[in-house]
Formats: C-alpha cells, sequence, structure tokens
C-alpha cells in the first residue's frame, strides 16, 4: 500500500475504535472478534519497508516495544471498559473516562518511542504503527470477550445462555 493509503486506513481504523470504543454496544458471543486485528496484521507484514535496512536491530527493538505498548494498550482498554450484563442475558460494553486516559497515555508512549527512532535514526515504515493497533485490537476483543463470557446476568442467570424457567416455574 501507499503512505496515503497507510494513513487513511490507520485514520479510519482509529476513528471507528474510538467511536465504538465510547459508544455503549452489544458483546455478540461470535468468533469474528479477531477478523479486524487479522486484517491489519496481514497489511502490516505485506508492507515492504517494515524494517530499516541500515538500522536492522534498531528496528527490531523499536518494533518489539510498539508491540508490547500495543498489547498493553489493549489489555489497558478492556480492563477499563465497564462490561455489564442486563436481565435478558445481554452483555453490554461501554468506554470510560480511565479508557480514555489510557488512549491518551498509549498515544503518548508511542510518540515517545517514534522521537526515539528519530532520533537514533531508524525509520519505520507505518506497518510497525498497523502492527502495534493490530495486537491492541486483538487483546481488547479477546479480553472483553473473555470478560462477557464470565458475566452472569441478574438473578444469576447466564449472560450467554438462554433464560429458562426455574423447575418450580414449569407446574
Amino acid at each position: 500500500m501507499s503512505t496515503l493509503t497507510d494513513v487513511v486506513v490507520i485514520a479510519a481504523v482509529v476513528v471507528l475504535v474510538l467511536v465504538r470504543q465510547f459508544r455503549t454496544q452489544q458483546i455478540a458471543h461470535d468468533r469474528r472478534w479477531w477478523v479486524l486485528p487479522g486484517v491489519l496484521l496481514f497489511c502490516a507484514v505485506r508492507q515492504d519497508g517494515l524494517l530499516d535496512v541500515h538500522h536492522r536491530t534498531g528496528s527490531v527493538l523499536l518494533i518489539g516495544a510498539e508491540l508490547l505498548v500495543g498489547l498493553a494498550l489493549g489489555a489497558g482498554w478492556a480492563w477499563t471498559t465497564k462490561v455489564w450484563a442486563e436481565t435478558d442475558g445481554t452483555v453490554w460494553a461501554k468506554g470510560t473516562m480511565a479508557t480514555a486516559a489510557v488512549w491518551v497515555v498509549g498515544m503518548l508512549v508511542r510518540l515517545g518511542m517514534m522521537g526515539v527512532g528519530a532520533l537514533a535514526g531508524v525509520r519505520l515504515g507505518s506497518g510497525a504503527l498497523l502492527m502495534a493497533l493490530a495486537a491492541s485490537l486483538l487483546v481488547r476483543s479477546g479480553v472483553l470477550t473473555w470478560r462477557a463470557g464470565r458475566m452472569r446476568a441478574p438473578y444469576g442467570v447466564a449472560a450467554a445462555g438462554p433464560v429458562r424457567a426455574a423447575w418450580k416455574d414449569r407446574v
């Protein structure tokens, strides 16, 4: 992909994630939560210039740090998101102010790492940012899906399962 296409894709994904993160949404128990991160990772790995050919060790270290920050950021998003179950068994999620703080801190850390890379003369392509974003989304989606599966609706009804009448109610 070209640099302009990368910028548009990254901006679109960030806007999509931000809008969805801070809007109340139902957590579905499907197996497609990994698709968007998988597509982003595929696009990142497919790009030319993922590593700086003149600074291979430095670029590998920076990409590794980007991935670690991405994983931590995704976990932070997921654990600061409010998750609750309704009486009908549906599970809902919405980002909190702490989630917004995790976003801001994560972006500041990434900007700092980009500055360190620039000072060291390491040039990373946008693929590193795509990989970190994919890691963040993968961890966030996985943890939220896991948390939703463990939720119990009020009155002890399993949140993911159907509501069944007790044996006393079937008389």
